[in-house]
């Protein structure tokens, strides 16, 4: 089978799944991971044949985007802010809304007075926030909670790859008090709540840990209440909060934070959102 062959045979596999365009930039993502092929190289090579055991591997990867696994998981990594990290079952996919949630910390982090950082990231599943940090502000300390241990031996290996010191920590945010005192909080917590379970797509919800997304009481705001109170004591004098929301409780979240912090922000995504919150103490 020559590659325009596989390509065509490909997208009509998948054609109830992707439309043509999806599925040629899902075959030219896979290319590169099998074949060793960019986008450039693919374009001049149509009519090399690959073999039997490649085609099977891609007859394979069709049979599992059938199925809806998401395609990151298929290949076990994904590209975030620009960087490669580690995916798989027990951590989140990470968004785009998750990139401007960072845009907006470093923006906001260079422009304060903060110095000597210290960085806690609540809920870091993969590690993808804490990693960026630590790469904008390398003389940062930089910490990071999640109750999933399976999780963290992914944010890990990730910090590994990218040669971070990051402290992850193995705890229960919601039934744990902090220890510390920090500069930065951030967060991308589970905020989606249970009656809105019926909207998420299955590709997410059965592929993706629901404990991550999904808030694990009927209290959408669970983890951004213990986040304010948090603040209290354990935010340092202008110190700052970053928090990626739900966009249904974009009031209602930034209310909480207005006893708290000096300043408070609601902040709309790229779609126009309400999707983030952020403040100073």
């Amino acid at each position: 089978m020559t590659i325009s062959e596989l390509k065509q045979f490909f997208k009509e596999q998948l054609s109830e799944i992707y439309i043509d365009s999806e599925s040629g930039e899902l075959f030219s993502i896979f290319c590169s991971s099998i074949l060793g092929m960019d986008k450039f190289e693919l374009r001049i090579s149509q009519n090399n044949i690959i073999s039997e055991e490649q085609t099977e591997v891609f007859k394979k990867l069709i049979s599992e985007l059938q199925s809806g696994k998401p395609y990151q998981q298929i290949l076990g990594e994904t590209e975030f802010y620009g960087l490669q990290f580690f995916v798989d079952e027990n951590v989140l996919i990470p968004r785009p809304e998750t990139e401007e949630l960072l845009e907006l910390a470093i923006s906001e982090i260079q422009k304060s007075n903060l110095t000597d950082l210290k960085i806690l990231d609540i809920g870091t599943g993969s590690g993808i926030i804490p990693i960026v940090l630590k790469k904008k502000f390398p003389e940062a300390k930089v910490s990071a909670i999640d109750f999933s241990e399976k999780a963290l031996e992914t944010a890990t290996k990730n910090a590994d790859f990218h040669k971070l010191d990051i402290k992850f920590i193995h705890e229960n945010y919601l039934q744990e008090n902090l220890s510390e005192v920090y500069d930065v909080i951030i967060s991308n917590p589970p905020y989606i709540g249970r009656d809105e379970e019926i909207e998420i797509a299955d590709s997410v919800k059965e592929f993706e840990p629901k404990t991550a997304l999904f808030s694990p009481t009927s209290n959408a705001l669970i983890f951004y209440e213990k986040i304010a109170e948090d603040c209290k004591n354990h935010l340092t004098e202008n110190g700052m909060v970053f928090l990626e929301i739900n966009q249904k409780l974009g009031e209602e979240t930034k209310s909480l934070f207005i006893e708290v912090l000096s300043e408070v922000h609601l902040v709309k995504d790229i779609s126009g959102n309400e999707r983030f919150v952020w403040g100073k103490k």
